[in-house]
């Protein structure tokens, strides 16, 4: 099986190693950063083609920002003989467009669920248009000790509304207002928050900028905020109540 991946960044070298090791798959990379593709090439050890190059793949991946994402399925669905392939963090949008760009192909979603350098985890698959590609892909995404776990696209952003969107938001707004306390004044609770802020402000802004551009949710944490500085006492302890 040879397949392509559009966008050399950490997950697309992270789908590329996968199937190269799992699924007997050659890669090559194309990136509109040429230096990247061929950097990605070197790290995984496939090769890089232009943007422009005339071949097919058995597979084409997708895998660059969300925003983009659209795009790109149709800019490189005319490239794929089999499957189109993509882990760009939402569902809704970019299955219609390989809906649209390959009506007749095998069409596949995947969400990995956790950054490529904390692999393995959880796998979020919407198998749109089966086939024998996209079987051996989620097959070799499983046997790198993945839980692939089969969902549809609006259950998916529906739920990376929350697990996304409002938990990065609730954990940003409190950096945001956090003091530097020393260590000996912190909780547990406190110092568990100070991890999380920790994980998640040592990422690529731009990532989480593009899901909080996608997904709603923050607006509802900042409501929630709001309700929670303004409640009296009796007040917050229903509040407080309504959790448990």
């Amino acid at each position: 099986m040879n397949v392509l991946v559009v966008g050399a960044g950490a997950m697309g070298q992270w789908f590329a190693r996968t199937v190269q090791t799992h699924a007997d798959a050659s890669v090559a990379f194309t990136d509109l950063d040429q230096s990247a593709a061929e950097a990605a090439a070197t790290a995984v050890g496939g090769r890089a083609v232009t943007s422009d190059a005339a071949e097919t793949f058995d597979v084409v991946c997708i895998a660059v920002p969300m925003p983009v994402a659209e795009t790109a399925i149709d800019e490189f669905a005319p490239l794929a003989t089999g499957a189109i392939v993509d882990v760009t963090g939402s569902m809704a949008g970019p299955i219609a467009a390989m809906q649209n760009a390959m009506p007749d192909g095998q069409r596949l979603s995947l969400h990995p669920l956790f950054a490529p350098e904390n692999a393995p985890g959880n796998v979020a698959v919407v198998t749109d248009a089966p086939g024998p590609e996209t079987e051996a892909v989620v097959d070799a995404i499983a046997a790198a000790g993945n839980n692939c776990f089969e969902t549809t696209a609006a259950e998916h952003d529906e739920a990376m509304e929350t697990v996304q969107a409002s938990a990065h938001a609730a954990v940003l707004a409190f950096a945001m207002v956090a003091a530097d306390v020393p260590d000996r004044f912190q909780t547990p609770i406190s110092a568990g928050l100070f991890d999380l802020v920790e994980q998640v402000t040592g990422g690529d802004p731009r990532v989480y900028a593009d899901i909080q551009d996608t997904f709603d949710g923050a607006d509802a944490v900042a409501d929630a905020a709001s309700k929670l500085a303004d409640a009296d006492a009796d007040t917050f302890e229903r509040l407080y109540e309504q959790l448990s």
